[in-house]
């Protein structure tokens, strides 16, 4: 933490966003990374999928979020049956937080 009163390093903000998303078929026990274009997504943004908002396709999770370039969310999506399944198209959350600046090496 930071000998002054100015925060430096943490959370600007947090908000959520919950945009349609149409994955396609992730192969049988294996993870696949797709890109969905996302208007505002920053590079230096964290980001964490919460999930589709309704029913998932069995033996799909969702185990990965990251920005991977402007406007691009990438999810991995494992699949954990013996066969391909696609996963349930439709509104995922996603929590997006925003740096002040850039995040501190260590929690000294």
């Amino acid at each position: 933490m930071s000998s002054t009163t100015i925060t430096r390093g943490n959370s600007h903000e947090t908000f959520y966003i919950q945009p349609s998303l149409t994955p396609t078929a992730v192969s049988a026990n294996t993870t696949a990374a797709q890109n969905f274009t996302v208007p505002g997504l920053l590079t230096t943004d964290l980001v964490n999928c919460w999930g589709l908002n309704g029913s998932q396709a069995a033996g799909i999770v969702a185990v990965e979020a990251d920005v991977t370039a402007a406007n691009t969310l990438t999810i991995q999506f494992g699949n954990l049956t013996s066969g391909s399944v696609t996963p349930t198209a439709g509104s995922y959350t996603i929590e997006v937080v925003r740096l002040e600046g850039p995040a501190p090496t260590n929690a000294a």
